[in-house]
């Protein structure tokens, strides 16, 4: 674990484009694309024989030209397809993350037009999404609508609000609406007195222990629960 922990706190900084200044061409999202899978392959590591980890928090560091470009082409919505970019990428090498993939973009006013700097690094959160397709009792897996994630913290809230750790775009789903939470004794869903309720197999709970494979409804929202390997379908 003294492995792991000081891995989540290295970082690495790449700095684009040597003839940049001179050729002062703009960045394109798919270079930076690029060099974000380049930068998880880099710092990439090996927990286990079967478990390698890689960055999941990335800071794109762009001049102000290609800051400017990438606010007017919608810098929200980039971010999130280089982070699908990611995560797919991280499914193809196997890679495993601790946390949330996420992409962030920061203005430099000293870096010339077609240089950036990528600082990459692990974070714990709640939940991550599901590369490998691998269920544990330690990180079971949940599928919501066909996008999987592994429950990588003890706690995860699922709900419509932007502080749930999964957001989910349903309107019969409140802002806090279920938690699902890691024990010893299994997984076990509670509603967070949510309008609707929350369903499992069917029946309205206020909580239940889940055993593998159980479908929970929430609104027009269905989940899928996986905590055995090779069960995932």
């Amino acid at each position: 674990m003294r492995f792991l922990d000081k891995f989540e706190k290295k970082v690495e900084n790449v700095v684009s484009g040597a003839f940049s200044k001179a050729f002062r061409s703009e960045i394109k999202p798919v270079e930076i694309a690029s060099a974000v899978r380049r930068t998880m392959d880099e710092r990439a590591a090996a927990v286990a024989r079967d478990r390698t980890i890689a960055p999941n928090k990335f800071r794109v560091t762009l001049s102000t030209t290609d800051e400017e470009n990438f606010e007017s082409w919608g810098a929200d919505a980039l971010a999130e397809e280089i982070a699908a970019a990611a995560t797919e990428h991280a499914a193809s090498q196997s890679y495993s993350f601790v946390g949330p993939v996420k992409v962030t973009f920061n203005l430099d006013d000293s870096l010339a037009t077609g240089q950036y700097q990528i600082t990459s690094a692990t974070q714990r959160g709640a939940v991550a999404p599901a590369t490998a397709g691998t269920a544990s009792e330690r990180h079971p897996i949940i599928d919501i609508d066909g996008r999987r994630y592994l429950l990588t913290g003890p706690v995860t809230v699922i709900g419509r609000g932007s502080e749930a750790d999964i957001v989910v775009d349903d309107t019969g789903v409140s802002r806090k609406h279920l938690e699902l939470r890691v024990t010893p004794r299994g997984v076990i869903a509670t509603d967070l007195n949510s309008t609707n309720g929350m369903y499992v197999e069917g029946h309205k709970v206020p909580a239940a222990t889940l055993v593998d494979g159980n479908t929970l409804t929430i609104g027009r929202t269905r989940i899928m629960f996986w905590n055995q390997p090779g069960n995932e379908g």
